[in-house]
């Protein structure tokens, strides 16, 4: 792991004049949330100018922030074996085929079957931007959610990945099986979302969330039900499971926002993060990598597919 700090700088535009500091930070560095960059601000590590400055600060366009992120602390995470499916691995980053049922980061409940455990595991090195939590993780799958992830090893990869789903350069698209049927072939979903204001486990569309913006495309028809394709402009927590809950298209299996009955059991949410492009953070190379649907999707499909046709 890399034992110099890393630093983000950032340039405020003329239209976020007068947002919170950490608010506007928060919408920018995605991969740090709201609380940790409160944090980095309370510690002296926001610098606005050369100069500290306070979480509710409102920034000015011109605005010079400087983060600094600090080399982690050991994170006393224990490291443990488990099978990975690796599809793409080299010195600067990993792609992996997550199962279901796996989740990404510690968090109450699931302090040493994580991915994080497994990567530490698996890899010498992993990316400390993320925090003591959660190294190497530039983003996340909810557990059930099955699909492609990419892990970076070193912080320049962090930054440079980090920048890419910032710019929307990376592509990050799902394949999701919901009850319903779109009225139209392909659109967007613009609405954003926040914490639900009575279930706090869950997210909903808030007025007042977070931007939160999902393209979608019907690539299969079957009855009531449809496959669809969807594609993140932005990455908030269950953002594609809440956009098709609002849409009236519920995700088949979602123990959170699903409500129609599945033909077949499911273990979890009906979705797939199927394919995954990005730019390569030393050689510029487009990377482009697809995983196929997991059996309990493809069970599923095969079986609307006979009662349709």
């Amino acid at each position: 792991m890399s034992e110099i700090a890393s630093t983000i700088t950032l340039a405020v535009p003329p239209e976020a004049a007068g947002e919170r500091l950490d608010r506007w930070l928060a919408l920018q560095v995605t991969d740090l949330s709201r609380g940790r960059i409160q944090d980095l601000i309370d510690r002296g590590l926001v610098l606005r100018n050369g100069l500290p400055c306070r979480p509710r600060d409102p920034v000015r366009a011109g605005d010079a922030l400087e983060l600094t992120i600090p080399v982690p602390e050991p994170s006393g995470i224990e490291a443990r074996a488990m099978a990975l499916d690796v599809i793409y691995e080299d010195a600067e980053l990993l792609v992996i085929d997550k199962p279901k049922g796996l989740v990404v980061h510690p968090a109450p409940g699931h302090s040493d079957d994580t991915l994080v455990n497994a990567l530490l595991a698996h890899c010498e090195n992993l990316s400390g931007i993320n925090g003591t939590q959660r190294p190497g993780i530039v983003h996340r799958l909810d557990k059930d959610t099955t699909g492609l992830l990419v892990v970076a090893k070193t912080d320049r990869a962090h930054q440079s990945l980090q920048a890419q789903i910032q710019a929307k350069t990376a592509r990050r698209d799902y394949l999701a099986i919901v009850a319903g049927a779109p009225a139209q072939i392909e659109g967007t979903i613009d609405a954003p979302i926040g914490r639900h204001p009575v279930h706090r486990q869950k997210m909903a569309v808030q007025p007042k969330g977070r931007v939160a913006i999902t393209r979608w495309r019907v690539v299969e028809r079957l009855g009531n039900f449809s496959l669809v394709e969807f594609g993140l402009e932005t990455g908030r927590t269950h953002q594609i499971r809440v956009h098709c809950l609002h849409k009236g298209w519920p995700i088949l299996g979602d123990p959170l926002y699903g409500s129609a009955k599945s033909p077949v059991n499911l273990e979890g949410q009906a979705l797939h993060a199927y394919r995954l492009a990005f730019d390569h953070p030393l050689s510029g190379e487009r990377l482009c990598f697809e995983a196929p649907l997991p059996a309990e999707m493809t069970k599923l499909l095969e079986v609307l597919r006979r009662r349709t046709h």
